[in-house]
């Protein structure tokens, strides 16, 4: 049997967009409704966090702008240590309906080349697609 490559992945956005969760659901299924982040606790170690990354999700939150308008910090900082990787731009909990940040004003990944997926964590809504875009882009195969 083939032995299943495996990938560093990169992911970075503000503290409160849900990381953590998405994460969390994606190994575990579970949905965590209380949890303290450690947020910006950790700012100082983000280029060693970055080192040998081969992909990348940045993720914001679409009920706050200011974690939009950040977007580009942490995009310059992640490709400033990994050159040329393929990143995917997730707009997190678009299942709350007080969206702040709207959909024609979200245009920094045509900017930069990314792929881009409204998401939610908490609802599983496009949850998979930011995993299987960056697995086709390493594996080289779009049938995956």
């Amino acid at each position: 049997m083939a032995e299943v490559p495996t990938f560093k992945l990169v992911l970075v956005g503000d503290g409160g967009t849900g990381k953590t969760t998405f994460v969390k659901r994606h190994l575990t299924g579970e949905f965590e409704k209380k949890y303290i982040a450690g947020q910006e606790k950790f700012g100082g170690l983000r280029d060693g966090y970055y080192i040998n990354g081969q992909c990348g999700i940045i993720m914001f939150d679409l009920t706050s702008r200011i974690t939009y308008k950040n977007v580009p910090n942490w995009h310059r900082d992640l490709v400033r240590v990994c050159e040329n990787i393929p990143i995917v731009l997730c707009g997190n909990k678009v299942d709350i309906k007080e969206r702040k940040v709207k959909p024609k004003a979200i245009d920094f990944h045509r900017k930069k080349s990314l792929q881009y997926y409204d998401i939610s964590a908490k609802s599983n809504y496009n949850f998979e697609k930011p995993f299987l875009w960056l697995a086709r882009k390493l594996a080289g195969h779009q049938d995956l």
